[in-house]
């Protein structure tokens, strides 16, 4: 983890989270899946006006309820105690009750008219020889409050089947207007500004809306594992609050920027001035947007104005660019490092060196004979692997640690900056797409490789982060590479398929089957990371 010292804002203590449960009631439609919702009181003190499940925090007695219901044999207590606290929430709001007789029909009007919704529930339900449904409720999701919120609760979305012959009626108190509703006409009245929804239920409709009927949304909940967990973050985008799960881009950076979850960090790409990270790390982006580089070229800037700077990828031959690394480092450079020789990485190199009144070294690997016409660069001095290049100041020290790294290209290297656990992962790992494997400067086996290098730098450095060439950093590093090489090897295997099917077949033959999810503007690019897979399985081939 980053040092404390380092980090940009003061920390506070998140709100301690409260136990909860909320249940989706769905039904099945002509038009396809309902789920039951109903308006919050627009006096509550938390989330008035709102539309939302049925729901609310667990209580004592709902464990000490476990032998009035039934449960799967693979239920755990903890489930059922949640899957009862969202029976009794359903009922106690919204007058519906999963509960069933001795002769296994579901509670009548009847029954629900003679009870109290304010009265103890389990033992109404004892007193009319009901049965709570607990084997009928199963786990969604795993929702736990984002941690800027002064009212958290960790909360399982739970989902269960509208009992038939029941109608909801709102208690009046709590909840109001109870609607039956098809997830995307929730989205799309949320959208249009009539139907306040909250970040979790809305991420949990875009889900619920891709299933064809109930009994999909109950086979796919049967493993009693959430289908996806969540604690939400919040940054700053255009001036307004925008929340992100775990596997979208920001996260990452924000769990960096801001780990006690404080909304403070600006997530807007912008190339005029440095975006701070981390108070010994700044990132400055090149206007150099496009389908390759995507938001631009992220020059790093590693260091205090005591130590002095080591710029990481001073990127393209951009004038502006060049000036304002300049002006960000004061010109107290004491490195340039290139983590390769592509031409939005190290060009800028020799401009910004020759900007300073002290002329730093340039830094890297040399380009090997492979490298395109474009790509050729001859560093002041190579690198050695696992070189330390230090900054020390008052107090104070950064080091940056050289990891070899080929695979997207012949001379590609990586920095850890050890005392902060950080990956500067330059084009090897990348926020938002994969990167090109483009032989024969890059080659499959290398690249697979030092993806296990990294890996187990991160064990050994602790490394938390990536700081990715091109997209916002990356979090979770150590589970990102890996999802990464399962990625490779997963397209791999429809290379290793598409040549077995079409033995005669072209490298376009191949290409159509093999990218056949990805958009097909970008398969002349994919068109080279095929080549080094083809050439990959067949070096394999001779080897057996």
């Amino acid at each position: 983890m980053p040092r404390l010292s380092q980090l940009l804002h003061p920390q506070r203590e998140p709100a301690p989270t409260r136990p909860a449960a909320t249940v989706l009631l769905l039904r099945d439609t002509a038009q396809g899946i309902e789920v039951l919702m109903t308006r919050r009181s627009m006096t509550a003190s938390f989330l008035p006006g709102a539309y939302v499940f049925p729901g609310g925090g667990i209580d004592a007695a709902d464990a000490l309820a476990h032998g009035h219901s039934t449960r799967r044999a693979s239920q755990s207590d903890l489930l059922l105690t949640q899957a009862i606290a969202a029976i009794r929430e359903s009922f106690e709001e919204l007058g519906v009750l999963l509960a069933h007789h001795a002769h296994g029909g579901y509670a009548t009007t009847q029954d629900i008219a003679a009870m109290d919704r304010k009265a103890p529930f389990a033992a109404q339900c004892r007193e009319r020889g009901l049965t709570l449904a607990g084997d009928q409720v199963f786990v969604l999701a795993h929702w736990v409050a984002s941690r800027d919120l002064a009212r958290r609760f960790d909360v399982p979305f739970l989902v269960a089947r509208m009992p038939e012959g029941q109608s909801p009626v709102a208690d009046e108190a709590e909840q109001f207007d109870p609607v039956w509703v098809r997830p995307a006409e929730a989205l799309a009245r949320h959208q249009a500004g009539g139907f306040f929804m909250i970040f979790p239920t809305l991420r949990t409709l875009d889900r619920l809306q891709h299933y064809p009927h109930v009994d999909a949304v109950l086979q796919a909940c049967a493993t009693e594992a959430p289908l996806w967990s969540s604690c939400p973050r919040a940054g700053l985008l255009a001036g307004q609050q925008a929340r992100y799960m775990e596997h979208e881009a920001p996260y990452g950076e924000l769990a960096l920027t801001c780990p006690d979850g404080q909304i403070l960090h600006p997530l807007d790409w912008q190339t005029a001035q440095p975006v701070a990270l981390l108070k010994n790390v700044r990132r400055l982006t090149a206007p150099n947007p496009g389908m390759m580089t995507g938001p631009g070229t992220n020059s790093y800037i590693v260091g205090d104005a005591d130590s002095g700077y080591i710029v990481i990828d001073p990127g393209p031959d951009d004038a502006g660019h060049i000036q304002r690394l300049h002006a960000a480092t004061g010109g107290r450079i004491q490195s340039i490092v290139c983590t390769h020789s592509h031409p939005d990485h190290s060009p800028g190199a020799q401009p910004l060196q020759a900007l300073c009144t002290s002329p730093p070294p340039i830094l890297g690997l040399a380009s090997r004979a492979t490298a395109l016409p474009d790509a050729q660069f001859t560093p002041d001095r190579e690198l050695l692997n696992q070189e330390l290049l230090t900054l020390t100041s008052q107090g104070l020290q950064h080091t940056l640690k050289v990891i070899f790294s080929p695979g997207h290209a012949a001379n590609h290297l990586c920095l850890v900056l050890l005392e902060d656990g950080l990956l500067f992962s330059g084009d090897h790992i990348l926020n938002g797409s994969t990167t090109v494997v483009n032989p024969p400067d890059g080659e499959m086996t290398a690249y697979l490789t030092s993806l296990d290098r990294l890996s187990t730098a991160c064990d050994e450095h602790q490394i938390d982060f990536i700081l990715p060439a091109h997209g916002h950093v990356l979090g979770a590093a150590k589970q990102a590479i890996g999802q990464l090489k399962a990625h490779r090897l997963k397209r791999e295997a429809k290379v290793a398929a598409a040549m077995k099917a079409q033995p005669e077949g072209t490298m376009n033959d191949w290409l159509a089957l093999v990218y056949d999810d990805t958009d097909q503007r970008l398969w002349p690019v994919a068109l080279r990371s095929l080549q080094a897979h083809v050439d990959r399985i067949q070096a394999l081939q001779d080897l057996a």
